[in-house]
């Protein structure tokens, strides 16, 4: 909240007069204003998505006073802190005391220099700005710690965890979680051919490519290395192959950019489904065995295991098209 222009102001006041006068020298100030004429008013507004941050309460209010007003206040879980300036008659030193330890961090007693409350007001702007900072920084730590630096994907340890997630949901609700693990064909070679910059710009188009052909409630995660998993929620075997194939046929289809050439790029990809039943990271295995026998018969291929109630095993795949011709491949 940096400077007045950002910030809006709540002010509940049951004096229409002095409301308005506060809001009209509040509008000079470049602040936007909502007002409520009294304690009742102004809790529904608080209510609303993204309510002001700054407040100016009157304690003796109609319906719900300041101070009962600052308690509700405080008392509300939120992510965020908003700066109350509590207003009132009263001048005492208990009476400050008293709206202080109701959540007020500020006190004017009226009548009051109107500067006095701007200042006051630029204050609580100050802390609320480096609330926002606050709140960014941790935002960004908190992505660092679930996602991959360089595609942006879910990392390994959140991927593996959102997976256990869909599967014990699985297991509540009957549903079928679909697991694909994913590899990129021969990426040691454009490492070695192209440098590692080129094969970061091959990664990071991979991670892209990926989330543009699952479904929007669907995780895709950075495995390790080349190497992707991607999670999807109450998925059947048919869904599956159709994602599946579609990720094969966005890299197969199209060549990737980079700073030395536009390369041509294939994945191979085994995914298996996982029927209610079955909940644990045995899963992880036969899918990872679909992804060896995609690899060993060809790559740029789809395989599908399946897995039995009573163990996971990969049975004889179900392998979509090869990408330069109709032929088909069965495990």
């Amino acid at each position: 909240m940096q400077g007045n222009g950002s910030a809006t102001v709540l002010v509940a006041e049951d004096d229409p007069i002095f409301r308005r006068l506060l809001q009209a020298r509040l509008h000079s100030w470049d602040y936007r204003v909502i007002t409520a004429k009294d304690g009742t008013e102004a809790w529904e507004l608080l209510q609303q998505p993204s309510p002001p941050d700054l407040l100016i309460l009157d304690w003796i209010m109609p319906g719900i006073d300041g101070i009962e007003l600052c308690r509700r206040i405080r008392a509300t879980q939120r992510d965020w802190y908003q700066y109350i300036v509590l207003v009132s008659g009263r001048d005492e030193k208990q009476d400050v005391v008293a709206g202080l330890e109701a959540g007020a961090d500020d006190y004017l007693t009226k009548p009051f220099d109107i500067e006095e409350l701007r200042a006051r007001l630029r204050t609580g702007a100050r802390i609320l700005s480096l609330q926002r900072e606050l709140i960014q920084a941790r935002e960004v730590l908190r992505f660092q710690a679930t996602h991959d630096d360089l595609t942006g994907l879910w990392s390994r340890g959140t991927a593996l965890q959102l997976l256990n997630a869909e599967l014990e949901r699985g297991l509540r609700f009957g549903g079928q979680t679909g697991i694909l693990m994913i590899d990129i064909d021969h990426f040691k070679r454009v490492n070695d051919t192209y440098g590692h910059l080129n094969g970061d710009a091959v990664l990071k188009e991979a991670g892209r490519r990926l989330k543009n052909s699952v479904r929007s409630y669907d995780f895709v995660g950075r495995y390790g290395g080349e190497e992707f998993l991607v999670v999807l929620s109450n998925c059947t075997a048919d869904k599956l192959k159709e994602i599946a194939e579609r990720a094969r046929c966005a890299f197969a289809q199209t060549p990737i950019s980079t700073d030395a050439k536009d390369l041509r790029v294939t994945i191979s990809i085994g995914g298996v489904v996982a029927p209610s039943e079955i909940w644990d990271l045995e899963l992880l295995s036969a899918a990872d065995s679909a992804l060896y026998e995609a690899k060993r018969t060809g790559r740029n291929r789809v395989v599908i295991g399946s897995c039995e109630a009573r163990g996971t095993q990969l049975k004889k795949a179900t392998c979509c098209d090869i990408a330069h011709g109709d032929k088909k491949i069965v495990g």
